[in-house]
């Protein structure tokens, strides 16, 4: 019984998320979870006495920091926070309206950044807590044709979660970056977002969403029940990994690139290294 927390889930109706929150809730553990229709996660998750979900717009500061104050005020803490909504986005960079774009980086980023910047006094003040952000395999390698925005986003979260890290260390805060590869969930389904006015040229990209959405989606390597296992253990462990890839295919691919990397990076090495003044 003293290992179960407080967890607050976002975009937990379907998904990573739900798989998740059903998970925990049947250990004992004590769930908030997020959705933008509550009447979605209520059908999904069910009743439970040691569950609230919540109804929440997470582009809206002040309806993640009600929902927040809501956990708080039922279950006395927030042990562990799942930055887990977030949605796709396939198209061309040059397709891509200035507006779709942003969208996709206030949910993905900004939306994120709201449940941290609120959850954050509540963690200080208990001096412990764990966040999990969210991230993708496209958010350490962008060689995605067509997810350029998608990827942008996903990188963008790492790079605040490095820096995060470093800043609530003191406070006995842990951050660790999920970056998953392809798991069988409905991420990759008829609700991934297109563009409005795609441009026929980009032959490249129209093949990379048909190759998503016909032939990966169903096929999909990784078992979501067993990302969720790793979750609860990672939360158990001493100490908490910064960057936590989930999947062969994800671990293949950090591999490729550390490996292009450390190629591209010797061949260049006297231009890089040829800038410092002169004595």
């Amino acid at each position: 019984m003293e290992n179960q927390k407080v967890w607050f889930v976002t975009g937990a109706s379907k998904g990573l998320g739900l798989t998740l929150i059903n998970k925990l809730i049947s250990q004992g553990h004590r769930v908030a979870a997020t959705s933008r229709r509550l009447a979605d996660l209520e059908n999904a998750a069910g009743k439970h006495e040691n569950f609230l979900p919540l109804e929440v717009n997470l582009t809206s500061e002040e309806s993640v920091s009600a929902a927040l104050a809501a956990t708080v005020s039922k279950f006395g803490s927030i042990d562990v926070v799942v930055n887990n909504a977030g949605y796709g986005l396939v198209g061309g960079l040059e397709e891509l309206s200035d507006q779709e774009s942003r969208s996709n980086f206030d949910v993905n980023v900004f939306g994120m950044l709201n449940v941290i910047r609120n959850v954050l006094p509540q963690m200080r003040k208990q001096k412990s807590g764990h966040i999990f952000n969210i991230a993708s395999i496209g958010g350490f390698t962008g060689n995605f044709p067509g997810f350029g925005i998608y990827c942008a986003t996903k990188f963008a979260v790492h790079g605040l979660s490095e820096s995060l890290a470093a800043e609530v260390e003191p406070f006995g805060i842990r951050v660790t970056i999920v970056s998953p590869g392809y798991f069988r969930t409905n991420f990759l389904d008829s609700s991934l977002a297109t563009p409005s006015s795609p441009i026929d040229a980009y032959e490249s990209v129209r093949a990379s969403q048909f190759m998503h959405q016909e032939q990966i989606n169903g096929n999909q390597p990784n078992d979501p029940e067993k990302a969720a296992d790793v979750f609860i253990k990672a939360v158990e462990l001493e100490q908490a990994p910064l960057h936590l890839f989930l999947g062969h295919d994800a671990y293949d691919l950090v591999q490729q690139k550390i490996r292009n990397l450390e190629s591209e990076m010797e061949k260049l090495k006297y231009f890089a290294t040829s800038t410092a003044f002169s004595n």
